[in-house]
């Protein structure tokens, strides 16, 4: 009979003030537009594009099952990478799609097929512990000093 130790932690998205801002305002034009004419099947659809943005912005989660990072937007599978192969995690601010809530993100490189994963959990010290656990020889580059990138401690 074969043991299986299963190892697992989930870590959700950080959430950045700037970033929601961003999006509302861009969303602000249109909602404004079409209350002032009165267009109700495109409120309608506005209404629907504001709730899917906010679900998907509220469900990212970075899952750890034994040596495997998987990154999910609620069930829908965004990324895995093999923790073994992980090379460097780098502090970045790149605005590249990428499932993550927040621009102050880590970026992940992996030793096999160079694949780049723009991440930010909430909690990135205790994610990052994590990920050294199981592969020591992962080099981490993530300054967090407060300073151009933290307007009154918010994340960016």
């Amino acid at each position: 009979m074969k043991t299986s130790c299963m190892h697992k932690k989930t870590f959700r998205s950080r959430q950045s003030v700037l970033l929601m801002i961003i999006l509302i305002t861009a969303l602000l034009v249109p909602l404004i537009q079409m209350i002032r004419d009165d267009d109700t099947s495109g409120l309608l659809m506005l209404s629907a594009t504001i709730i899917f943005v906010a679900f998907i912005f509220v469900g990212i989660r970075y899952t750890i099952v034994d040596d495997v990072l998987s990154v999910k937007v609620f069930f829908i599978p965004s990324g895995k990478i093999k923790i073994s192969d992980i090379k460097s995690i780098r502090r970045s601010y790149n605005p590249l799609s990428s499932p993550a809530a927040s621009l102050k993100r880590l970026r992940i490189n992996d030793d096999e097929n160079n694949l780049l994963l723009l991440i930010s959990p909430a909690k990135e010290k205790k994610f990052i512990d994590e990920l050294k656990r199981i592969n020591p020889n992962i080099q981490v580059s993530v300054p967090d000093k407060k300073g151009l990138w933290r307007i009154i401690d918010w994340d960016i």
